[in-house]
């Protein structure tokens, strides 16, 4: 395919140059057309002279026109439209008694008074002047529309990547209070191997998140590893309570998804399922391609959505009495995450199985990153590398 040797750019990207280009084709345009009248009307090749007197004149006069329109274009409607009415008649009169007083030094001998001349020219330089103000008008009318909706896109971007942000920064901060507290308790026991296992786990956790861009995407198996490092870290809390399994087909393991999505689904998990219950639970993570979607799915074998925490389990937020203990995201984080991301292109569902528990569904449309280039993501590091 070749190339072209310059990169095109939108005409108004320079608005200053794009008028000044208008300006000089449109007024070339009139002078031609008034060249071909005056000479089809059998004129003499002199008359030329006057043709292009009146076009420079008329190039002027919109050249003080811009000036005025500039400053009216940005006020009010009835004092823009208000002005207007009275500069453009003004400017009219100007044009005319130009080319009347230059026609009537060119036939100093013509019967036609300056009066016939003036009203005799009155109505094409209305014409020209009045085109090249509606002209002006309904440019910088779109152009400041387009200029609105840029500005209205980049604020909904900003937004978005702000919402995302903040989505995807909403930890619980009891896990890093439980997780630190668990820390504690193995230096004071002077366990410092387990202690200093779980907290490298815990750091490589943390500059995972941070390293990570918010709005990001990361591939199923770096997700995986994300998780396997967050329940290293809660199995040292919970021990043999905490069981998991990971159905991961090959077939996906390339597929993006956003960071961290699937790790409030496991805290969860283990919120509502694993410390209840004192034989605790088991929590399945399955990932696998239907037809074009992924399909990724978290289950456990807990109580399931039972009428005591079916409101708090999808909130994420829990109280003792009337104090709130809990200022977990919940379900809801990943649903808005969801929607920010894909749209209506995504399915989540929550359920109770046949065998029970409870389960979370995603479906997105599955992905692959187009280049290793454009891979910006950080896998995390394993404890035994940090």
């Amino acid at each position: 395919m070749a190339v072209l040797p310059f990169r095109p750019s939108p005409f108004f990207a320079n608005k200053n140059k794009a008028f000044w280009r208008l300006q000089m084709l449109g007024w070339s345009g009139a002078m031609l057309l008034r060249a071909m009248s005056s000479l089809a009307n059998n004129q003499p090749a002199s008359f030329l002279v006057l043709v292009l007197i009146a076009t420079i004149t008329g190039f002027s006069i919109s050249l003080l026109l811009a000036v005025v329109y500039h400053q009216l274009i940005g006020q009010r409607p009835l004092l823009t439209w208000g002005v207007t009415m009275v500069v453009l008649p003004f400017a009219v009169s100007l044009y005319a008694f130009m080319d009347g007083w230059v026609i009537a030094l060119y036939r100093p001998d013509s019967i036609a008074s300056f009066a016939q001349l003036f009203i005799g020219v009155f109505y094409l330089d209305a014409t020209l002047l009045g085109a090249w103000s509606a002209l002006y008008y309904a440019i910088n009318f779109f152009l400041r529309i387009e200029e609105q909706n840029d500005q209205l896109l980049r604020l909904e971007n900003q937004a978005t990547s702000a919402q995302l942000a903040m989505l995807r920064y909403q930890l619980n901060p009891h896990f890093l209070f439980n997780t630190l507290n668990s820390i504690s308790t193995l230096v004071l026991l002077k366990q410092t191997d387990q202690a200093n296992a779980m907290l490298t786990r815990l750091s490589s956790f943390l500059r995972y998140t941070l390293i990570n861009p918010p709005t990001g995407r990361v591939t199923v198996a770096q997700e995986v590893e994300t998780l396997k490092l967050y329940l290293d870290i809660e199995r040292m809390r919970f021990e043999e309570r905490l069981r998991t399994t990971f159905r991961i087909d090959e077939s996906c393991k390339e597929g993006l998804l956003p960071s961290l999505l699937l790790q409030p689904l496991v805290e969860n998990a283990i919120k509502y399922a694993v410390s209840p219950q004192e034989s605790g639970a088991e929590i399945t993570i399955a990932a696998g391609l239907l037809g074009q979607n992924l399909r990724i799915t978290v289950s456990d074998t807990g109580p399931g959505m039972t009428a005591q925490n079916a409101e708090t389990r999808s909130s994420g937020i829990t109280y003792d009495g009337r104090e709130q203990v809990s200022t977990g995201v919940g379900l809801a984080n990943i649903r808005d995450r969801l929607a920010q991301a894909y749209g209506t292109s995504h399915r989540f569902d929550m359920y109770e199985p046949p065998e029970g528990g409870f389960a979370v569904t995603i479906e997105i449309p599955f992905e692959k990153r187009q280049s290793s280039s454009a891979s910006a993501s950080v896998t995390p590091r394993s404890a035994s590398a940090v």
